[in-house]
Protein backbone atom coordinates (compact mmCIF):
# COMPACT_ATOMS: atom_id res chain seq x y z
CA UNK A 1 0.00 0.00 0.00
CA UNK A 2 1.00 3.73 0.01
CA UNK A 3 2.67 5.71 2.41
CA UNK A 4 2.82 8.87 3.52
CA UNK A 5 6.38 10.40 4.10
CA UNK A 6 7.21 12.14 6.88
CA UNK A 7 9.07 14.53 4.79
CA UNK A 8 7.78 17.19 2.02
CA UNK A 9 10.30 19.09 0.57
CA UNK A 10 11.59 17.69 -2.80
CA UNK A 11 15.03 18.74 -2.68
CA UNK A 12 16.44 15.31 -1.37
CA UNK A 13 14.57 13.08 -4.50
CA UNK A 14 16.40 15.07 -6.88
CA UNK A 15 20.05 14.60 -7.95
CA UNK A 16 20.17 18.07 -8.38
CA UNK A 17 18.98 18.94 -4.10
CA UNK A 18 17.11 21.18 -5.55
CA UNK A 19 13.28 22.00 -5.03
CA UNK A 20 10.98 23.27 -3.17
CA UNK A 21 8.15 21.35 -0.76
CA UNK A 22 4.96 19.61 -1.55
CA UNK A 23 1.50 19.62 0.03
CA UNK A 24 2.09 15.76 0.48
CA UNK A 25 4.66 13.03 -0.62
CA UNK A 26 3.80 9.34 -0.84
CA UNK A 27 6.35 6.52 -1.37
CA UNK A 28 4.29 4.13 -3.76
CA UNK A 29 6.07 0.22 -3.47
CA UNK A 30 4.39 -1.46 -5.89
CA UNK A 31 2.69 -0.87 -9.14
CA UNK A 32 -0.58 -1.48 -7.64
CA UNK A 33 0.07 1.49 -4.87
CA UNK A 34 1.11 3.95 -7.85
CA UNK A 35 -2.34 3.27 -8.94
CA UNK A 36 -4.19 3.56 -5.79
CA UNK A 37 -2.15 6.65 -4.85
CA UNK A 38 -3.32 8.16 -8.48
CA UNK A 39 -7.03 7.16 -8.33
CA UNK A 40 -7.07 8.59 -4.73
CA UNK A 41 -5.41 11.98 -5.94
CA UNK A 42 -7.77 12.54 -8.70
CA UNK A 43 -10.72 11.59 -6.94
CA UNK A 44 -9.81 14.32 -4.43
CA UNK A 45 -8.98 16.15 -7.45
CA UNK A 46 -5.39 16.78 -5.79
CA UNK A 47 -2.38 17.99 -8.67
CA UNK A 48 0.04 14.75 -8.87
CA UNK A 49 3.98 14.75 -9.48
CA UNK A 50 5.30 11.77 -10.17
CA UNK A 51 8.89 11.33 -9.37
CA UNK A 52 11.24 8.52 -9.45
CA UNK A 53 14.87 9.15 -9.11
CA UNK A 54 14.33 12.39 -9.56
CA UNK A 55 17.47 12.46 -11.94
CA UNK A 56 15.94 14.58 -14.81
CA UNK A 57 13.64 16.78 -13.68
CA UNK A 58 14.34 20.59 -12.64
CA UNK A 59 11.78 21.31 -9.89
CA UNK A 60 10.85 25.14 -8.74
CA UNK A 61 11.67 26.57 -5.38
CA UNK A 62 7.98 26.91 -4.76
CA UNK A 63 7.66 22.75 -4.70
CA UNK A 64 4.46 21.50 -5.84
CA UNK A 65 1.34 22.41 -4.98
CA UNK A 66 -0.15 18.78 -4.65
CA UNK A 67 0.65 15.36 -4.10
CA UNK A 68 4.19 13.66 -4.99
CA UNK A 69 3.87 10.16 -5.66
CA UNK A 70 7.60 8.32 -5.20
CA UNK A 71 7.65 5.44 -7.64
CA UNK A 72 9.58 2.90 -5.32
CA UNK A 73 8.22 -0.59 -7.01
CA UNK A 74 10.95 -3.32 -7.47
CA UNK A 75 11.03 -6.57 -9.12
CA UNK A 76 13.02 -8.14 -11.76
CA UNK A 77 12.26 -11.28 -14.26
CA UNK A 78 14.22 -12.88 -17.16
CA UNK A 79 12.50 -15.03 -19.55
CA UNK A 80 14.83 -17.04 -21.86
CA UNK A 81 13.48 -16.97 -25.39
CA UNK A 82 13.11 -19.99 -28.05
CA UNK A 83 15.04 -17.86 -30.66
CA UNK A 84 18.55 -17.30 -27.70
CA UNK A 85 17.62 -13.98 -26.60
CA UNK A 86 16.11 -13.11 -23.25
CA UNK A 87 12.92 -10.89 -22.09
CA UNK A 88 13.80 -8.63 -19.02
CA UNK A 89 10.95 -7.43 -17.16
CA UNK A 90 11.78 -4.71 -15.14
CA UNK A 91 9.27 -2.57 -12.07
CA UNK A 92 9.13 1.08 -12.82
CA UNK A 93 11.05 1.93 -9.36
CA UNK A 94 13.60 -0.33 -10.21
CA UNK A 95 17.36 1.74 -9.95
CA UNK A 96 18.16 2.25 -13.48
CA UNK A 97 21.73 1.32 -12.98
CA UNK A 98 21.32 -1.88 -10.40
CA UNK A 99 19.38 -3.04 -13.38
CA UNK A 100 22.37 -2.77 -16.18
CA UNK A 101 24.86 -4.14 -13.58
CA UNK A 102 22.67 -7.11 -12.76
CA UNK A 103 21.79 -7.79 -16.22
CA UNK A 104 26.00 -8.27 -17.01
CA UNK A 105 26.29 -10.11 -14.26
CA UNK A 106 23.74 -12.06 -15.49
CA UNK A 107 25.57 -12.69 -19.02
CA UNK A 108 23.22 -10.76 -21.22
CA UNK A 109 24.13 -8.21 -23.50
CA UNK A 110 22.58 -5.09 -24.52
CA UNK A 111 22.06 -2.61 -21.51
CA UNK A 112 26.05 -1.96 -20.85
CA UNK A 113 26.30 1.38 -22.70
CA UNK A 114 23.63 3.14 -20.68
CA UNK A 115 25.71 2.23 -17.41
CA UNK A 116 25.88 4.98 -14.67
CA UNK A 117 22.89 6.72 -15.74
CA UNK A 118 20.94 7.67 -12.82
CA UNK A 119 17.25 7.34 -12.00
CA UNK A 120 14.52 4.59 -12.19
CA UNK A 121 13.70 2.12 -14.96
CA UNK A 122 10.19 3.41 -15.49
CA UNK A 123 11.75 7.07 -16.75
CA UNK A 124 13.98 5.01 -19.30
CA UNK A 125 11.76 4.91 -22.01
CA UNK A 126 9.61 8.25 -21.73
CA UNK A 127 12.95 9.99 -22.13
CA UNK A 128 13.88 7.54 -24.59
CA UNK A 129 17.71 7.27 -22.42
CA UNK A 130 20.64 6.99 -24.55
CA UNK A 131 24.11 7.02 -24.25
CA UNK A 132 27.46 5.79 -26.37
CA UNK A 133 25.46 5.07 -29.29
CA UNK A 134 22.97 3.08 -27.69
CA UNK A 135 19.33 3.50 -27.12
CA UNK A 136 16.29 2.13 -24.87
CA UNK A 137 14.10 2.55 -28.38
CA UNK A 138 16.79 -0.15 -29.77
CA UNK A 139 15.80 -2.37 -26.70
CA UNK A 140 12.15 -1.87 -25.71
CA UNK A 141 9.83 -4.58 -26.42
CA UNK A 142 6.76 -2.75 -24.56
CA UNK A 143 5.30 -1.46 -21.14
CA UNK A 144 2.19 -1.74 -18.97
CA UNK A 145 0.80 1.83 -18.41
CA UNK A 146 -2.17 3.19 -15.94
CA UNK A 147 -4.12 5.23 -17.91
CA UNK A 148 -5.43 7.87 -16.01
CA UNK A 149 -8.09 9.24 -18.23
CA UNK A 150 -9.37 5.66 -18.82
CA UNK A 151 -8.75 4.72 -14.91
CA UNK A 152 -7.53 1.11 -16.27
CA UNK A 153 -3.94 0.01 -16.94
CA UNK A 154 -2.72 -1.20 -20.27
CA UNK A 155 -0.27 -3.89 -20.86
CA UNK A 156 1.74 -4.61 -23.19
CA UNK A 157 1.90 -1.56 -24.77
CA UNK A 158 4.19 -1.81 -27.87
CA UNK A 159 7.08 0.50 -28.11
CA UNK A 160 6.27 1.34 -31.91
CA UNK A 161 3.51 3.18 -30.07
CA UNK A 162 5.47 5.34 -28.05
CA UNK A 163 6.65 7.80 -30.39
CA UNK A 164 10.00 7.23 -29.69
CA UNK A 165 12.56 9.87 -30.92
CA UNK A 166 15.82 11.81 -29.87
CA UNK A 167 15.19 12.01 -25.89
CA UNK A 168 11.71 12.08 -25.94
CA UNK A 169 8.49 9.87 -26.55
CA UNK A 170 5.07 10.78 -26.33
CA UNK A 171 4.75 9.65 -22.95
CA UNK A 172 7.30 12.90 -22.05
CA UNK A 173 5.39 16.22 -20.61
CA UNK A 174 2.53 14.16 -19.87
CA UNK A 175 0.71 12.94 -16.67
CA UNK A 176 -2.11 10.95 -17.88
CA UNK A 177 0.06 7.77 -19.05
CA UNK A 178 2.30 6.58 -16.03
CA UNK A 179 4.86 3.29 -17.03
CA UNK A 180 4.21 0.87 -14.92
CA UNK A 181 6.85 -2.10 -15.60
CA UNK A 182 8.95 -2.43 -18.66
CA UNK A 183 10.18 -5.15 -20.82
CA UNK A 184 13.65 -5.16 -22.65
CA UNK A 185 14.66 -7.70 -25.56
CA UNK A 186 18.51 -8.75 -24.87
CA UNK A 187 21.28 -11.34 -25.91
CA UNK A 188 22.15 -14.20 -23.78
CA UNK A 189 25.72 -14.57 -25.06
CA UNK A 190 27.29 -12.06 -22.29
CA UNK A 191 28.30 -9.73 -25.63
CA UNK A 192 27.97 -6.15 -25.49
CA UNK A 193 25.75 -4.07 -28.40
CA UNK A 194 27.93 -3.23 -31.10
CA UNK A 195 30.06 -0.36 -30.24
CA UNK A 196 29.53 2.45 -32.58
CA UNK A 197 30.60 5.59 -30.51
CA UNK A 198 34.32 6.02 -30.80
CA UNK A 199 35.07 7.93 -27.75
CA UNK A 200 34.10 4.75 -26.30
CA UNK A 201 36.07 2.32 -28.96
CA UNK A 202 38.80 4.68 -27.98
CA UNK A 203 38.62 3.43 -24.34
CA UNK A 204 37.98 0.09 -25.20
CA UNK A 205 40.47 -0.44 -28.21
CA UNK A 206 39.19 -1.64 -30.66
CA UNK A 207 37.20 -0.82 -34.52
CA UNK A 208 33.58 1.02 -34.30
CA UNK A 209 31.13 -2.27 -35.11
CA UNK A 210 32.79 -4.50 -32.25
CA UNK A 211 31.13 -6.42 -30.05
CA UNK A 212 33.06 -7.14 -26.72
CA UNK A 213 32.44 -8.36 -23.64
CA UNK A 214 29.49 -6.32 -21.80
CA UNK A 215 31.24 -5.94 -18.65
CA UNK A 216 34.26 -4.37 -19.92
CA UNK A 217 31.99 -2.19 -21.76
CA UNK A 218 30.33 -1.31 -18.85
CA UNK A 219 33.96 -0.50 -16.96
CA UNK A 220 34.86 1.41 -19.67
CA UNK A 221 31.46 3.79 -19.82
CA UNK A 222 31.49 3.98 -16.23
CA UNK A 223 35.48 5.07 -16.49
CA UNK A 224 34.29 7.88 -19.02
CA UNK A 225 31.00 9.01 -17.30
CA UNK A 226 32.95 9.92 -14.41
CA UNK A 227 35.66 11.30 -15.81
CA UNK A 228 32.42 13.76 -16.75
CA UNK A 229 31.41 14.02 -13.64
CA UNK A 230 28.14 11.69 -14.54
CA UNK A 231 28.15 9.35 -12.00
CA UNK A 232 26.50 9.95 -8.56
CA UNK A 233 28.69 11.16 -5.79
CA UNK A 234 27.57 12.42 -2.71
CA UNK A 235 30.92 14.14 -1.89
CA UNK A 236 31.63 15.66 -5.50
CA UNK A 237 29.77 18.41 -6.29
CA UNK A 238 30.35 18.17 -9.84
CA UNK A 239 27.94 14.97 -9.94
CA UNK A 240 25.10 17.17 -8.24
CA UNK A 241 22.86 17.98 -11.71
CA UNK A 242 20.32 16.60 -13.46
CA UNK A 243 22.98 15.18 -16.05
CA UNK A 244 23.01 16.95 -19.52
CA UNK A 245 20.94 19.91 -19.24
CA UNK A 246 20.72 20.45 -23.09
CA UNK A 247 20.20 18.15 -25.94
CA UNK A 248 22.30 18.46 -28.85
CA UNK A 249 20.45 20.40 -31.38
CA UNK A 250 19.05 18.64 -34.65
CA UNK A 251 19.29 20.92 -37.98
CA UNK A 252 19.06 21.31 -41.39
CA UNK A 253 22.77 20.67 -42.52
CA UNK A 254 22.60 23.84 -45.14
CA UNK A 255 22.07 25.86 -40.93
CA UNK A 256 24.73 24.25 -39.21
CA UNK A 257 28.05 26.16 -38.97
CA UNK A 258 30.48 25.52 -41.52
CA UNK A 259 32.91 24.21 -38.92
CA UNK A 260 33.04 22.07 -35.68
CA UNK A 261 31.62 18.38 -35.42
CA UNK A 262 28.49 16.90 -36.37
CA UNK A 263 26.46 13.42 -36.99
CA UNK A 264 24.49 12.97 -39.99
CA UNK A 265 20.39 12.86 -38.29
CA UNK A 266 18.70 11.89 -41.50
CA UNK A 267 18.01 12.95 -45.09
CA UNK A 268 19.57 16.89 -44.85
CA UNK A 269 20.27 16.65 -41.23
CA UNK A 270 22.53 16.94 -38.55
CA UNK A 271 23.00 16.48 -35.05
CA UNK A 272 25.50 18.87 -33.16
CA UNK A 273 27.09 18.56 -29.86
CA UNK A 274 25.74 21.01 -27.82
CA UNK A 275 29.20 20.58 -25.41
CA UNK A 276 30.69 22.12 -28.42
CA UNK A 277 28.22 24.82 -29.18
CA UNK A 278 28.49 25.78 -25.67
CA UNK A 279 32.55 25.89 -25.05
CA UNK A 280 32.86 27.98 -28.58
CA UNK A 281 30.33 30.81 -27.14
CA UNK A 282 33.07 30.95 -24.68
CA UNK A 283 32.03 28.92 -21.87
CA UNK A 284 34.40 27.15 -19.47
CA UNK A 285 33.95 23.90 -17.06
CA UNK A 286 33.36 25.43 -13.95
CA UNK A 287 31.93 28.49 -15.49
CA UNK A 288 29.84 30.40 -12.40
CA UNK A 289 26.38 31.24 -12.01
CA UNK A 290 24.88 33.67 -9.68
CA UNK A 291 27.16 34.05 -6.25
CA UNK A 292 28.77 30.79 -7.40
CA UNK A 293 25.94 28.46 -5.95
CA UNK A 294 25.56 26.82 -9.55
CA UNK A 295 27.78 25.89 -11.89
CA UNK A 296 28.88 24.83 -14.81
CA UNK A 297 30.55 21.25 -14.19
CA UNK A 298 34.14 21.20 -13.88
CA UNK A 299 34.39 18.18 -15.77
CA UNK A 300 31.59 18.59 -18.27
CA UNK A 301 30.23 21.65 -19.76
CA UNK A 302 27.01 20.08 -20.57
CA UNK A 303 26.09 19.41 -16.65
CA UNK A 304 24.47 22.53 -14.25
CA UNK A 305 25.52 21.72 -10.95
CA UNK A 306 24.63 23.10 -7.44
CA UNK A 307 27.49 23.60 -5.42
CA UNK A 308 25.20 22.84 -2.09
CA UNK A 309 24.18 25.86 -1.30
CA UNK A 310 21.93 26.74 -4.96
CA UNK A 311 18.45 27.65 -5.32
CA UNK A 312 16.60 26.48 -8.63
CA UNK A 313 16.25 29.95 -9.37
CA UNK A 314 19.98 30.48 -9.12
CA UNK A 315 20.23 27.20 -11.88
CA UNK A 316 17.90 28.89 -14.57
CA UNK A 317 19.67 32.34 -14.53
CA UNK A 318 22.85 29.80 -15.49
CA UNK A 319 20.90 27.91 -17.97
CA UNK A 320 19.53 31.25 -19.49
CA UNK A 321 22.94 32.64 -19.88
CA UNK A 322 24.36 29.52 -21.75
CA UNK A 323 21.51 29.68 -23.76
CA UNK A 324 21.97 33.24 -25.18
CA UNK A 325 25.07 32.64 -25.60
CA UNK A 326 24.84 30.18 -27.73
CA UNK A 327 22.50 32.10 -29.59
CA UNK A 328 24.11 34.79 -29.98
CA UNK A 329 27.39 32.94 -31.05
CA UNK A 330 25.71 30.69 -33.71
CA UNK A 331 21.70 31.52 -33.84
CA UNK A 332 20.80 28.40 -32.31
CA UNK A 333 18.34 27.74 -29.84
CA UNK A 334 19.59 24.69 -26.88
CA UNK A 335 16.39 22.78 -25.70
CA UNK A 336 16.96 21.49 -21.80
CA UNK A 337 16.63 18.11 -21.36
CA UNK A 338 15.57 17.38 -17.96
CA UNK A 339 11.42 17.87 -17.32
CA UNK A 340 11.13 21.72 -16.09
CA UNK A 341 8.60 21.63 -12.93
CA UNK A 342 6.54 24.87 -12.54
CA UNK A 343 9.53 26.56 -13.64
CA UNK A 344 11.36 27.39 -17.23
CA UNK A 345 14.36 28.96 -18.59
Amino acid sequence: MSVPDVATRLAPFTTLRLGGPARSVVAAASAAAVVDALRSADVAGEPVLLLGGGSNVVIADEGWPGTVVRVTSTGRAVERRDDGSVLLTVEAGEDWDEVVAASVADGLGGLECLSGIPGRTGATPVQNVGAYGVEIAELLVDVDLYDRRAGVVREHVPAAELGLGYRTSSLKGRDDAIVLRVRFVLSADGASAPIRYPELAGALGVEPGSRVPAAAAREAVLGLRAGKGMVLDPADHDTWSAGSFFTNPVLPEADAPGDGPRWTAGPGLVKLPAAWLIEQAGFRRGHPGPGGRVALSGKHVLALTNRGDGTTADLLVLAREVRDGVRERFGIDLVAEPVLIHCRF
